[in-house]
């Protein structure tokens, strides 16, 4: 037959295998894995980091968009092409009006006049030059009496008293400082210098400069809006004068002697002497009251630099100018303001600051874990879908900013701020919950948060607001099972929000105004936003992502799919065995934490590759011809594992998503196809060969082996029912060995190392196995004798043992019912030997 011939040439090359042989294929086998290996730059992990740092440079650019455009340079006069807007606030100095304060606070000054109420000992020098004119009256007296009365002698003592008179004089007005006056000394000789007319000489003197004399009236009545500032220069002290009008120019002051001597001279006698005393008075008058130009030019200089530069507010959004404006020198001014934020080569630094910042908060999640619900580290494509999500959420904050601004600009009654409330920042975090899970939400929460903070100007107060809407998002959709999910979890954003913005209004003290009616709006609009558009996103992200939702696979566990009536019909055996595997795995799901939507509906399609070729598998022959019995052992393998290869191109063509057709690879991860590896043992002994060896790897499935908890699970419950068909007599107690010895042999075999089942875990399913087997195999009650007949034959039918019924399943050696051929023989003895082993790894 050619089957016989396709057989013997697939047996040639397992002759005369030696172990040098064995080596060479293993290092050609590495050799070629070595070869296949891609690159270390396009690695997965190199790919990640790829995403990771163009995320956080986009980001940083979107921050700073003025990199890419720089701004145009205007010149006064110049006509605006487009409307410009303020990119940020700022202040603006206004030169104009800096320079009129700081001229303001000059003229505001008083001018300092230094003050001398003494005029530097005027009365001293007059009491001085009077004593001294009166010691030389007396010693020109005493010379005349040492003298004879001889011509001689007279001549001598006049030439003496000349020449000490002359000199008197001198000294006389030397001490005054005054014009040598010949008539008015000659009075005061003539009169011994009286002491009526030295105190009304002092009197007058006093009064005035008390009063103050300056030099330039004019100059100081100037000030007379103002006043001035009078210093002593003896003791310092500064006094504001208002009434300029009290003090004596030089004219002012010879009338106030002339009219005040009046009066201070009618004890002096003669009129001559007191005529002389008012014209000695007038001579001794001099300015005492002086402007002290560089101290004023000083305190003007001080308060000049005192006045700081006036500034106005130009706030973010606001007009600067308009398209078809003219440029005045106002515009001017703010735009230079603006563009000193906008050099590109400023920004040049920034945008780089800020992609250190970015990537590095993004880094600390990847590297913590909290960018994955895996423990082995996030697919290329998981971190691709939320490097997308968080992208298009910053977006939409970006283009929510400029939009509440611009609308709030046509109103007085709210600011910006009110309408920031409505942003569905939460929406993010709530696709996020439903592909991956609530740690991995929970982390998009915070960096979304923080971006979206960094955009409205780092309020620290809408990062706590968008952070919990955005955490409640993602746990109101923790248990994504129906549509409607996503509105029910926007409502409850909803009210979170409205909590949160009345909160923050009152924080503000806009608690009882307009604001607060129109934040409370906009928070209950953000959350019913964030229920639509994560309702409307969602499909997008199951076809652009090949990503399975709860709700997909309610949908595909519908039994009347095309794809499992289909395996109803064409292998109904294999039909019902996915259905009960489902039942087991649906139960132990629940108990270690694993998605049982995901289980039950991986289980009901785990099979669907034996479609093509049902006939060649135990469960779907009934009293037919087995197919495999002329058939050589290695063929009947190659059979029994394409049903894993069939059943992975009939899930991509019916699109049944990646986590399903990746169970179905994995539910048989790499086990031995034992049956037909013994059966090609014996047959190459029997043939006496010595060189003949069965390459175990020949008969191994594929695999990869199971790599999360499902597909251990549908490995397990896959297994376990197949066996549970050989069972004769099914009680309890040898339900529970048999499956305890199952999952025994699957964990020793090294089935369950990849997934993140534990000894815990593995206790539990055994539990729920036994559980749900024990209800289908349960004992019938007891009929009248007419009946018993028809019962007994009923039960034997079901647990297989009609004709041929266990016999057939051992020896077609179907993988799915492992261990049939040791099933009822040795159960006893196999038990306690199972048992010590269970214990030793903590399962029984």
């Amino acid at each position: 037959m050619p089957v016989n011939k396709l057989d013997k040439s697939k047996l040639k090359p397992l002759k005369k295998k030696k172990t040098s042989g064995k080596r060479e294929r293993k290092a050609s086998s590495s050799g070629r894995k070595r070869q296949d290996e891609p690159l270390v730059w396009f690695r997965p992990e190199a790919k990640r980091w790829y995403i990771l740092l163009s995320l956080s440079m986009i980001i940083s650019i979107l921050l700073f968009p003025s990199i890419l455009t720089p701004p145009k340079a205007y010149e006064l006069g110049d006509v605006a092409d487009r409307d410009i807007k303020a990119s940020r606030e700022f202040l603006v100095e206004n030169s104009a009006l800096t320079e009129k304060d700081r001229q303001e606070a000059v003229r505001a000054v008083l001018s300092v006049y230094d003050f001398d109420p003494t005029a530097t000992g005027v009365v001293s020098k007059i009491k001085e030059a009077f004593e001294a004119g009166r010691n030389f009256i007396a010693k020109f007296l005493e010379l005349s009496y040492s003298y004879d009365s001889s011509a001689v002698t007279s001549e001598k003592a006049l030439a003496d008293h000349l020449e000490n008179e002359n000199v008197f004089k001198s000294q006389f007005f030397g001490i005054l400082d005054i014009p040598y006056n010949e008539k008015l000394i000659g009075i005061f000789i003539k009169n011994d210098f009286s002491h009526e007319a030295e105190k009304a000489v002092s009197g007058l003197v006093t009064d005035l400069f008390h009063s103050g004399v300056v030099g330039n009236k004019m100059m100081l009545m100037s000030q007379s809006g103002k006043g001035i500032i009078l210093h002593n220069i003896h003791d310092g002290k500064e006094d504001k004068i208002l009434d300029l009008e009290r003090f004596y120019d030089l004219k002012t002051a010879g009338k106030f002697i002339k009219e005040r001597g009046k009066v201070l001279t009618r004890g002096v006698k003669p009129k001559e002497l007191a005529k002389v005393s008012l014209e000695l008075a007038a001579a001794l008058i001099k300015p005492n009251l002086t402007f002290n130009k560089r101290e004023t030019a000083l305190r003007k200089e001080e308060a000049r630099k005192s006045v700081k530069p006036f500034y106005f507010k130009v706030k973010k959004g606001e007009m600067l100018i308009r398209e078809g404006g003219r440029i005045t020198p106002e515009h001017l001014l703010k735009l230079s303001e603006q563009y000193k934020f906008l050099k590109q080569k400023e920004m040049l630094g920034r945008v780089p600051a800020m992609a250190i910042l970015i990537a590095f908060l993004l880094s600390s999640m990847y590297f913590v874990g909290l960018f994955s619900n895996k423990s082995s580290g996030p697919e290329v494509k998981d971190l691709l879908f939320n490097a997308v999500t968080l992208l298009l959420i910053f977006l939409v904050v970006i283009a929510f900013n400029s939009v509440a601004f611009e609308v709030a600009r046509g109103f007085h009654f709210f600011s910006p701020k009110a309408l920031l409330f409505a942003v569905p920042v939460a929406s993010g975090a709530m696709l996020i919950s439903i592909f991956h899970g609530m740690g991995v939400a929970a982390s998009f929460s915070l960096i979304i948060a923080v971006l979206a903070c960094l955009v409205i100007d780092g309020r620290v107060e809408f990062f706590v607001y968008f952070f919990i809407s955005s955490l409640v998002a993602a746990y109101g959709v923790r248990r994504y099972r129906e549509g409607a999910a996503l509105i029910k979890a926007g409502l409850k954003v909803s009210v979170c929000n409205i909590i949160l913005a009345l909160s923050i209004e009152a924080l503000y003290g806009s608690f009882f105004t307009l604001e607060a009616l129109i934040a409370f709006c906009s928070a209950l609009i953000g959350g019913v936003l964030v229920g639509i558009v994560a309702t409307g996103i969602l499909p997008l992200i199951e076809m652009s992502f090949s990503y399975t939702t709860d709700i997909k696979l309610l949908e595909l566990a519908n039994l009347d799919k095309p794809l499992l009536r289909e395996l109803m019909v064409q292998a109904p055996g294999s039909y019902h065995h996915s259905v009960i595997v489902s039942n087991l795995v649906e139960a132990s799901a629940r108990a270690v934490s694993a998605n049982p939507v995901l289980a039950k509906v991986a289980a009901y399609y785990h099979d669907i590759g034996k479609i093509k070729k049902p006939l060649y598998f135990i469960e779907n022959q009934r009293d037919r011809e087995n197919k495999h019995e002329k058939l050589a052992p290695s063929m009947s393998s190659l059979i029994l594992i394409s049903h894993v290869k069939d059943g992975v191109e009939l899930a991509k063509k019916y699109k049944l998503g990646k986590e399903i057709i990746d169970i179905i690879k994995q539910h048989h991860g790499t086990s031995l196809i034992t049956f037909f590896f013994e059966k090609a043992k014996k047959q190459g002994e029997k043939k006496g060969d010595k060189y003949f060896q069965v390459g175990e790897e020949d008969f191994r499935y594929p695999g990869p082996k199971p790599q999360t908890k499902e597909a251990g699970l549908v490995m397990l419950a896959d297994v376990v029912e197949a066996a549970s068909k050989t069972l004769v007599d099914p009680t309890p107690a040898r339900i529970q060995g048999m499956v305890q010895k199952i999952v025994n042999k699957i964990f020793s075999d090294g089935q369950l190392d990849e997934c993140e089942l534990t000894l815990k875990d593995l206790h539990e399913i055994a539990k729920s196995f036994n559980k749900t087997l024990g209800g289908i195999f349960h004992h019938r009650v007891e009929y009248p004798e007419p009946v018993a007949k028809i019962t007994s034959a009923h039960n034997r039918e079901d647990v297989g043992g009609g004709k041929g019924g266990p016999t057939k399943e051992g020896k077609n050696g179907d993988t799915d019912q492992l261990l049939s051929e040791n099933s009822r023989a040795g159960k006893r003895e196999d038990k306690g030997e199972d048992s010590e082993s269970l214990k030793r790894l903590g399962l029984s």
